[in-house]
């Protein structure tokens, strides 16, 4: 998808490099990008934090990054190269004079500028301040922006204009790493390079569809920054609404960001509202209590560190969502994610309505409808059910489901499987926005969002509660079993 132009010499400049994120991620994915030879030869990597560090002190914390998150052995010359790019600048976001202590820094203006803000979205609008009066703003450098972009539509667009105050959209990369993940592209493909699935990808053929992203760890010390938030803000909001887009969009014109993204945006603008009125109906939301996970006793929410024993924040959310147009009317799409589930476990699962008459009774007096599997995490690749003969000579025909099974890592067991953080930061460095979050999406879901838990404020009920280690409150296999339907586990 990328427009490649390895010519292009970039300073990539992370603001927050001292943070879990660019730690994890940021740093490890810009290696692996080295390895690769896409970062040209004179870019330079920039950390900016707040702390006073040395060169040598920096250059510490990404060697102990890449031996940490790299799986692979660190190649030396490699390693070399890549450290040799390493430059830090201490400085006060908030302040903007010692932004030109940056500029003397970045003072090759040939140099297209990355500016990634690995930071607090409170604080954007002072970096590009800063930014600006340092005049480290070009026509043709960008700026790298992490969900969650606010709290609610309003803040949104707040975060929003500060940013587009001082950065065209064209220069303005949303990133959701989601959209970098190999699975997820591959629904493009699929959808759109498969007649089986082109044709048959509509109310006519499929009868409903779950989206899971389940995760089996906690709040991991973020807990002020979470209670804030909460699953609905932090995963629902983003994540699945652009699964969600992606699963249900019309085929764009091509694969340009204009393209995509108009598409995308014409599903979240069709969502069902959600509201006061069905938000019973549509809606569940839990919160961990003490529980087991792998055998291990793990603590409730509100028993967590630093907690507050009283927060009604939600760490599960179920919902049944419906795209109010030609194509999905009557087909609910079921959106579950969580913390504390019992495994890491992202997956969309596409159930095909059942075919309407039998002629294998003998062997099946029901027959199983086909279903559609795409696993995004942990084990990427794609399963499709299936009724298949058994072998043999009985007189009577006996058939049984099977799956064809598409594992990445059988399939392409001699390819290593890109990071979503590694594809996204080549995808910045050429200055393609095709796999990034337009404005408009990020508006509309939040319109969406802001609904329903506005809806939940109304009706002021505490989070149902589910023990850690489970797959969330009784009452979200109840959301699913009104429609005579149950979730896949």
């Amino acid at each position: 998808m990328s427009n490649v132009d390895y010519q292009s010499v970039n300073d990539i400049v992370i603001f927050g490099a001292l943070g879990d994120l660019s730690h994890r991620k940021l740093i490890p994915a810009l290696y692996q990008l080295d390895v690769l030879g896409l970062i040209n030869k004179g870019s330079r990597i920039v950390g900016v934090a707040r702390k006073t560090l040395s060169v040598d002190e920096f250059k510490h914390f990404v060697v102990d990054s890449l031996d940490s998150f790299v799986n692979e052995s660190i190649d030396d010359v490699v390693l070399a190269r890549f450290i040799n790019r390493l430059i830090y600048q201490a400085l006060d976001f908030q302040a903007y004079s010692t932004f030109d202590q940056l500029a003397t820094l970045l003072s090759n203006q040939q140099n297209i500028r990355v500016y990634y803000f690995s930071t607090p979205a409170a604080i954007y609008g002072d970096i590009c301040k800063g930014l600006n009066h340092a005049k480290l703003i070009s026509d043709v450098d960008r700026v790298v922006i992490e969900k969650p972009i606010g709290h609610s539509l309003e803040s949104s667009i707040e975060i929003n204009n500060q940013v587009s105050k001082y950065f065209q959209e064209k220069q303005t990369y949303r990133i959701d790493h989601y959209l970098g993940k190999e699975t997820v592209l591959n629904l493009l493909v699929l959808r759109f390079a498969n007649s089986l699935f082109t044709n048959n990808w509509d109310r006519n053929c499929i009868d409903h569809v779950q989206i899971t992203v389940a995760e089996s760890v906690g709040i991991e010390g973020r807990w002020g920054f979470y209670d804030d938030a909460g699953q609905m803000r932090d995963m629902v909001q983003n994540h699945l609404l652009q699964i969600l887009s992606l699963l249900a969009m019309e085929p764009p014109a091509d694969l340009s960001a204009t393209s995509v993204r108009a598409e995308k945006l014409k599903v979240v603008k069709a969502l069902k509202p959600i509201n006061r009125e069905n938000i019973k109906e549509k809606t569940v939301r839990g919160q961990y209590t003490d529980g087991f996970l792998n055998g291990v006793a793990v603590s409730g929410y509100v028993n967590e560190k630093d907690a507050n024993a009283k927060s009604n924040t939600e760490t599960f959310v179920a919902i049944k969502a419906e795209i109010d147009n030609w194509r999905w009317k009557g087909v609910p799409f079921y959106l579950r994610t969580g913390k504390r589930m019992p495994k890491k476990h992202s997956e969309i699962v596409v159930h095909f309505k059942p075919q309407p008459h039998n002629i294998f009774q003998e062997s099946h007096s029901d027959l199983p409808a086909n279903k559609l599997t795409i696993r995004l995490q942990p084990d990427e690749g794609v399963e499709l059910q299936i009724m298949n003969k058994i072998p043999g000579i009985a007189s009577q025909m006996l058939i049984q489901e099977n799956k064809l099974d598409l594992s990445f890592s059988d399939t392409y067991h001699n390819e290593r499987v890109v990071d979503a953080y590694e594809r996204l930061m080549l995808e910045i460095l050429n200055g393609n926005q095709s796999l990034f979050v337009s404005r408009h999406e990020v508006e509309a879901a939040w319109v969406w969002a802001d609904s329903i838990i506005a809806a939940w404020q109304t009706t002021n009920e505490a989070p149902k509660p589910y023990a850690a280690g489970s797959w969330g409150p009784v009452s979200s296999i109840a959301l699913i079993a009104r429609d005579d339907r149950q979730w896949v586990e």
